[in-house]
């Protein structure tokens, strides 16, 4: 499903018109993308949570021509499913 399919549901759900819906998702973007930028931790409960986590400075290897390079610490984003997703998500099997 991508970003359109999910304005239209939205807007069919919440009885919104589809340029309402997509004005909802922005926001709710733009927020969750400045928390994170500020080192906060996002939790939606029973969905997820969001965070950034540091990955630490590491050796890697260039495929091309098989040489070691140095790969730079840095910040990356991390999404942790919450019980109640990860559940009805494993309820067919």
């Amino acid at each position: 499903m991508g970003k359109q399919e999910i304005i239209k549901v939205i807007a069919k759900k919440a009885n919104l018109t589809n340029v309402e819906s997509e004005a909802v998702i922005k926001a709710f973007f733009q927020a969750v993308k400045e928390s994170l930028k500020k080192g906060e931790k996002v939790l939606l409960v029973g969905f997820g949570s969001f965070a950034t986590v540091k990955r630490a400075a590491r050796t890697g290897v260039n495929p091309q021509n098989k040489k070691k390079i140095q790969i730079p610490a840095k910040k990356v984003v991390k999404f942790v499913v919450g019980k109640e997703l990860k559940e009805l998500v494993n309820k067919g099997k």
